[in-house]
């Protein structure tokens, strides 16, 4: 069995996570906003609170794991945690641009 140090098992949790925190959101997302039967007719505010702090929680763990990777200098994850932070921006301010 590999063993290994409590900082990169750290890391490893933290990306599964923010991860599971952007699937979370874009999959609530696509069912709210984009695929309903009908337009609802006015926002639903409850939705919009979920994906308000599933965005805090994501941004959270995406800041720290990037750093972490970077105070231990692990290449891998300072490339991971970025490149996952441009992806959550971008997804973020594409659905501001198509729903106002």
């Amino acid at each position: 069995m590999l063993i290994r140090s409590g900082k990169i098992q750290f890391l490893f949790w933290t990306a599964f996570f923010a991860v599971m925190l952007y699937v979370w959101i874009v999959s609530v997302g696509l069912q709210t906003f984009v695929l309903p039967d009908e337009k609802p007719m006015e926002l639903p505010q409850n939705v919009i609170m979920l994906m308000f702090v599933l965005y805090g929680l994501l941004a959270v763990s995406v800041v720290a794991g990037t750093i972490i990777s970077t105070m231990i200098n692990n290449r891998y994850y300072m490339k991971f945690f970025s490149i996952f932070m441009m992806v959550a921006l971008a997804t973020l301010l594409l659905t501001r641009g198509i729903f106002g």
